[in-house]
């Protein structure tokens, strides 16, 4: 059974003083850039523009005048933007191309589209247990943890679609697409479903800390069966659905490469290193172990290669296991499915989707009374930790960090009566695993 979780240090509810300031820091930086495009200083609203533009655009801007030349008058316009968000100076290559890629990103933003970025990816969590993840995975510092949200951010928005397109039309679009004449339509559907349908990775109980088990059962890839499309679409889609199974203070997963039966005709670099690009970029610090199970001795010859792809904080969590034995060391024996050697009599089985199940997506009046309460929320939250940045210490900040967390416990109940119009129902919610409210049982049977 699940022992009780502890907070490691770093996370929600167990934060050093330092790390406490670090935190206060990235909020104020997130706000100077909410007001950043709100500011009435027209020389840092023309910087704005111009650092986003094209070199040679740039340079016809009144930028131009600054010094005369195309890079002087981008980095003359980029200078004022780091100034006003208080970025510290770098020299380093790596730090100064993202630092390039986060001020060109700003120009195609405003505040009302960042600020919707980061409450739909806040979605039921506390919103420090998300920014706090970047600020781990990025060592506390809070440039580089400004930069790496935003990143993550865009690609949830611009990039993946994730809200907006895969979460809201879930498995129940692919079905329809499985059936369409559109060619490319009827491949997707046709190829995600197959992996969903297959379990190829499914989502089913929790390890000894409570966190929710994610397995995948590499025998049942095959490098060519599908596009990389549909297999990136399916593994963002599990990833995702992954996260409402999440239950507070927990914040990471057991993740499980089932190796049995593994062999060479398996292995597929392109998927894996998407996986790891996720969970390391868009997804950080959402790994709480690594289980490599049953891995065949080939599979050894192929691990040095992988390592090096990882960051070495994800590494460190990787563990390799072998048999009933290894795996009850991370998860009770009665919860190791029959599958892996274990007691508990539950085999993978997909639900398809319900006629009508998604039947409260259509009742966009409904949706906007809630979406209106949550914005105030986020309002809310906002005003009063702007108010906390600048009262660090004693009983008035103690209050305020109450008033804090009081909002965002009446966010996360926010979210769950927003989620049915927002998110079409998964085989999770149809078996009664992700329940009304945000509630989760796995160890029942499917309804």
């Amino acid at each position: 059974m699940a022992t009780e979780y502890k907070p490691a240090e770093g996370f929600l509810g167990n934060l050093s003083a330092e790390q406490e300031v670090k935190l206060r820091e990235l909020w104020r930086t997130v706000f100077k850039l909410y007001d950043l495009y709100e500011t009435n200083d027209p020389e840092l609203m023309a910087a704005i523009k111009a650092a986003g533009e094209k070199t040679d655009t740039a340079s016809k801007s009144r930028f131009g005048l600054f010094r005369g030349g195309e890079s002087q008058s981008k980095a003359e316009a980029t200078n004022i933007v780091e100034k006003y968000l208080n970025l510290a100076s770098t020299d380093d290559a790596s730090n100064m191309a993202n630092r390039k890629k986060f001020i060109e990103m700003l120009a195609i933003y405003d505040t009302k589209t960042i600020k919707s970025m980061i409450v739909e990816a806040v979605k039921a969590d506390h919103p420090d247990a998300l920014v706090l993840r970047f600020l781990r995975a990025r060592k506390w510092n809070v440039d580089a943890a400004l930069m790496m949200m935003v990143f993550a951010m865009d690609w949830r928005y611009h990039e993946a679609k994730l809200d907006s397109e895969i979460m809201f039309n879930g498995d129940a679009k692919m079905v329809k697409y499985e059936n369409s004449t559109d060619k490319d339509k009827n491949a997707m559907g046709v190829d995600f479903m197959k992996q969903l349908r297959g379990g190829k990775g499914y989502l089913h109980g929790v390890d000894r800390m409570g966190r929710p088990i994610s397995c995948v059962r590499v025998k049942k890839h095959k490098p060519f069966d599908q596009s990389n499309e549909s297999l990136e679409r399916f593994i963002v889609y599990l990833i995702e659905t992954g996260r409402f199974t999440l239950q507070p203070p927990v914040e990471t997963c057991c993740l499980i490469f089932d190796l049995s039966g593994f062999t060479l005709a398996n292995m597929d670099y392109v998927p894996l290193k998407f996986i790891i690009k996720c969970f390391e970029a868009n997804y950080p610090e959402s790994l709480g172990v690594v289980l490599v199970h049953n891995a065949p001795w080939v599979f050894k010859s192929i691990w040095g290669a992988i390592r090096g792809l990882l960051d070495p904080v994800v590494a460190g969590k990787v563990h390799f296991t072998y048999g009933r034995e290894g795996l009850e060391e991370f998860i009770d024996p009665s919860q190791i499915i029959k599958e892996l050697g274990g007691d508990e009599d539950w085999e993978f089985e997909y639900t398809e989707p319900i006629k009508g199940e998604n039947k409260r997506m259509k009742d966009t009046a409904a949706k906007d009374v809630i979406q209106k309460e949550r914005d105030e929320l986020a309002d809310q939250f906002e005003a009063v930790t702007r108010k906390w940045m600048d009262t660090p210490d004693g009983p008035e900040a103690d209050e305020m960090k109450k008033e804090r967390d009081r909002l965002a416990i009446l966010a996360r109940e926010n979210y769950w009566k927003l989620d049915p119009y927002v998110r079409a129902r998964s085989m999770y919610d149809r078996q009664g695993i992700i329940q009304e409210g945000g509630k989760v049982n796995w160890y029942q049977k499917a309804k």
